[in-house]
């Protein structure tokens, strides 16, 4: 079978496992983007890539080659005009996390991939975690019972030194605070493991410790589900000295669980009434240890795409789901503005929505 042809646009710091999950997955890599053209050199010479071509302009890039797909790894903000204009040329795509920072542009992005006969997906690449997939397992056979919530804790450090590598990190028209930026993933289980719709969001978000940049450091929401569970989100980067965990509790009727480690890779608590397995039964075989907060997951996000095109089928991950995570995150913001409960769904929302309110604080 033919190798499917690949290429990356933006090759800053995701962009190392992107391309390792491309080799992993035996894709034929024929190009790499980014507009400071060493960043792609760089990237080529770490993983040996000595034919690539090393482009600045991803336009030229895709009318250069023929690309099957296409993973877009840039700054969010541009997310959805890179995706459209990929689209356009037919050319399946991954797009990092957050899939736009607006309701519109996430349509638009569904709207033209349906009439280009075109795959998107969207980079929740903890959803492939093991400890995530056992403890989806545990949910989907209805082990828990009925859930009464779930808590999602982002305990993270990020200091100046990381909004200076790139400016556009913390300002609403590229990026947002740490609900999009470091939460965003987390935010996506909680509302994938509770598979109900969001009825109304709750929240207070504030900057705290980062003054030199737009949006929030630290937030807090309380979600409320149409089938009346309950979820809990808190997200902040201003821990000291340094990242403590990310967590996420599954609270039920006949269990109880607990995901920790630097991006919910281990299971730490494991509890349920019909006693099929224990805490010391699944712990190691459903625990990992990644090397930073991205994980394992992007190698098995890349098989099941792939597997996805090969069978005519939609990806596990699609760009709906994508627009649920960025939906609640903008009721967030929302209702953290207005003071006051958000009703889901939203009407068009984007990011840029917020920029006088907050600048106004400083």
């Amino acid at each position: 079978m033919k190798k499917l042809r690949y290429a990356l646009i933006g090759c800053g710091r995701i962009s190392p496992n992107h391309i390792k999950a491309a080799i992993d997955n035996d894709l034929d890599i024929v190009g790499l983007c980014d507009t400071d053209r060493k960043n792609a050199e760089c990237l080529a010479e770490k993983f040996n890539l000595t034919t690539v071509g090393i482009y600045t302009d991803y336009e030229k890039m895709l009318q250069s080659n023929e690309i099957d797909i296409a993973a877009i790894a840039t700054e969010s903000g541009n997310h959805a005009a890179i995706a459209l204009d990929c689209i356009g040329k037919e050319v399946n795509i991954l797009i990092e996390k957050p899939i736009a920072l607006s309701l519109m542009d996430t349509d638009n992005i569904m709207k033209a991939a349906i009439k280009n006969n075109v795959t998107v997906s969207c980079c929740h690449q903890n959803r492939f975690n093991l400890s995530v997939q056992k403890l989806h397992s545990a949910v989907t056979q209805n082990r828990f019972g009925r859930i009464s919530h779930i808590a999602a804790h982002i305990r993270w450090n990020r200091g100046k030194s990381y909004y200076e590598q790139a400016k556009w990190r913390g300002t609403w028209a590229q990026d947002g605070g740490c609900f999009m930026n470091q939460c965003i993933h987390n935010i996506d289980l909680l509302r994938w493991l509770m598979n109900s719709e969001v009825d109304e969001v709750f929240a207070y978000t504030e900057n705290f410790a980062h003054p030199y940049i737009e949006a929030e450091d630290t937030g807090l929401a309380v979600v409320k589900f149409k089938n009346g569970s309950l979820g809990l989100i808190e997200g902040t980067v201003n821990v000291y000295p340094k990242n403590l965990e990310e967590t996420l509790y599954v609270f039920g009727e006949r269990g109880t669980a607990k995901l920790g480690g630097t991006s919910v890779n281990r299971i730490e608590e494991w509890a349920f009434e019909d006693g099929l397995d224990t805490l010391e039964s699944v712990k190691d075989e459903f625990s990992e240890n990644p090397p930073n907060v991205y994980g394992f997951g992007h190698a098995p996000l890349y098989a099941d795409f792939i597997d996805a095109l090969e069978n005519n089928r939609e990806p596990s991950i699609t760009a709906l789901e994508g627009k649920r995570s960025i939906e609640l995150i903008l009721a967030i913001y929302k209702s953290s503005k207005e003071g006051k409960p958000v009703k889901l769904p939203l009407d068009d929302c984007s990011t840029v929505d917020f920029v006088r309110e907050l600048k106004q604080n400083y």
